[in-house]
């Protein structure tokens, strides 16, 4: 017999992506769709479904899906109680999920199952203590300390990008003012330049003028100060062994964390910084998770227990 899949799909207010994935930790197939407007848990569902068809054309069997998303989740039901970008609101889609896909299924929260991703396979790889920071549009964060995951009472740990690291600055349209990503995070840096008399540039767009641009060092530099401040609190109220920066940010690289580094080591003034380094799984880290999720519904947690032995899947 092939191998056995599970269906993985991290789920994003613009798309939603998926893959078979297999008991190696192969990816078999993958399959993109724009996330609709409405009725997103059909179009879901109808993705899995395609998925499921493909596997079988393929030979492989599937024992698992897991769908990972963003929000504020109950991972203990499998209930998404807020996503601003879905406008989900009190959603019970583990419930809708199972009455629909005749496979053992899981819900997850898409930053905490990169987190997972990372610990186990990546940036973070055998570490009990780290945070995961993906930076883009907005910005959130995977907690981890001691191994465990910190959720939180109402599933919302980790919203570092709500953070009021600047007292009195700019708004946010969550209604603080002053939060981390409002600055330091790809639709930030790309709103303040603009307001600033930039060209309407992409982040990445703005990167590449450091050193030339006097607008993009000073909207970067701002950028820099502010996350170095909201990783300087992590760090005191956490100590994790290594920060992990991922996201569309992380592309920056060196121009990201080397100035990073020197900031958050200057905030840290008597204790030595946690190691900062780039996310080795990048935009996969999502769906690799919701793979590692599912093989656990599945029963076969021994599995992806095998993976951190070997490769990162491909």
């Amino acid at each position: 017999m092939s191998d056995a899949v599970v269906i993985a799909v991290d789920l994003g207010g613009s798309s939603m992506k998926g893959a078979l994935v297999s008991s190696s930790g192969a990816t078999i197939a993958t399959e993109s769709r724009a996330t609709p407007d409405t009725d997103v848990v059909d179009a879901l569902v109808g993705l899995v479904h395609h998925l499921a068809d493909t596997a079988a054309d393929l030979g492989h069997p599937v024992v698992a899906a897991a769908v990972v998303t963003p929000g504020m989740v109950d991972e203990s039901t499998g209930s998404v109680i807020y996503a601003s970008n879905l406008d989900w609101r009190d959603v019970p889609l583990l419930e809708l999920l199972q009455a629909r896909i005749d496979l053992p299924v899981a819900v997850g929260h898409d930053v905490r199952a990169a987190g997972l991703a990372e610990q186990l396979l990546g940036a973070a790889r055998g570490s009990r203590d780290f945070v995961l920071v993906p930076i883009g549009t907005g910005v959130a964060a995977a907690l981890v300390t001691a191994g465990h995951t910190i959720t939180g009472a109402l599933g919302a740990g980790g919203e570092v990008g709500h953070i009021p690291v600047v007292p009195g600055g700019e708004p946010c349209p969550c209604g603080q003012r002053g939060c981390l990503e409002v600055y330091a995070s790809g639709g930030g840096v790309a709103r303040r330049y603009a307001a600033r008399g930039g060209a309407p540039l992409t982040s990445r767009q703005i990167v590449a003028r450091l050193g030339a641009d006097p607008l993009a060092d000073e909207v970067w530099g701002d950028a820099v100060r502010v996350l170095a401040q909201g990783l300087a609190i992590l760090t005191l109220l956490l100590d994790p062994r290594v920060i992990v920066i991922g996201g569309g940010f992380a592309h920056a690289g060196e121009a990201l964390l080397g100035p990073v580094r020197a900031e958050l080591s200057g905030l840290l003034a008597w204790r030595d910084s946690p190691r900062v380094v780039p996310s080795l799984l990048g935009g996969e880290a999502g769906r690799t998770g919701a793979a590692i999720l599912a093989f656990r519904a599945a029963g076969m947690g021994e599995v992806v227990d095998a993976w951190s032995t070997t490769t990162v899947p491909a």
